[in-house]
């Protein structure tokens, strides 16, 4: 991950040829080996892999997704294409295909939380993804109005692969803070930390103990919570990630698993 204010090139997305942006399999170095999930592994799965496989199903020469992303007959029409060009860090041919795998699954222009839960239950299927796709869903859900747009989608994602280090961080503290009072406590952090292990923890080498998330947090949280009043606000959250260098890798690991 590079300095804040710099992208982070996601790669993801297969060229015009429908090659693979990254042939080689390299990965980013780190300190942190464990879990040993590689950013190439987990990011070939979930709403990525989900989004090109319907893409790659409609085949690369499939023009129903026309320029200004218009559809007739459902219920949500997303904006306009040069709209969330400039709102996301996606070229046009790639905002073309992640909406074109997006309206090949969710012909209704919207995704509802039972999507999310079945996506992830695909990927993770010896592990209980419910309640970790129950949160990120609400991540993801900026208007609470229980479904997803494209837009909504897309600007997520871009922020994800693409965005500042501190743009990231501001969207991690919003998945940990589930109540969306702007403070993250012990609870929420232990809920997601926990929703985490359920659906990867068996996935780990060398495999996770019982206590792993309890540990996680309480460390976390420890070095987070700089006043001690019981909470962690966004300043205290990004400011410890970015100094802490094993935070921030395992910030980088559960990023990926989105």
């Amino acid at each position: 991950m590079q300095v804040d204010g710099k992208a982070v090139d996601g790669g993801l997305l297969p060229d015009a040829n429908g090659k693979d942006p990254n042939p080689g399999g390299e990965t980013d170095s780190s300190k942190w080996q464990k879990p040993r999930l590689t950013r190439k592994s987990l990011m070939n799965c979930c709403l990525v892999k989900w989004i090109i496989a319907s893409t790659t199903q409609q085949g690369p020469d499939d023009d129903s997704c026309d320029g200004d992303l218009e559809l007739s007959m459902v219920r949500h029409q997303p904006e306009g294409l040069d709209q969330l060009q400039a709102q996301t860090q996606f070229t046009r041919k790639e905002l073309q295909s992640l909406y074109r795998g997006f309206k090949n699954e969710c012909p209704s222009g919207l995704v509802d939380e039972e999507t999310f839960k079945t996506i992830y239950s695909q990927f993770f299927p010896q592990g209980d993804a419910s309640t970790y796709a129950h949160f990120l869903f609400n991540a993801f859900d900026m208007d609470r109005s229980g479904s997803i747009r494209f837009e909504d989608f897309v600007i997520g994602l871009s922020v994800l692969l693409r965005g500042s280090v501190t743009e990231k961080l501001r969207w991690a503290f919003n998945l940990y803070d589930i109540n969306k009072d702007g403070y993250i406590t012990k609870e929420e952090m232990m809920a997601i930390m926990t929703s985490i292990y359920d659906m990867m923890g068996r996935y780990t080498l060398p495999s996770v103990r019982d206590d792993s998330p309890y540990e996680h947090v309480e460390k976390f949280f420890q070095k987070m919570d700089r006043n001690r009043d019981g909470v962690v606000t966004i300043d205290e959250f990004i400011e410890t990630c970015q100094k802490d260098e094993n935070i921030m890798a395992s910030m980088q690991l559960f990023e990926n698993v989105i």
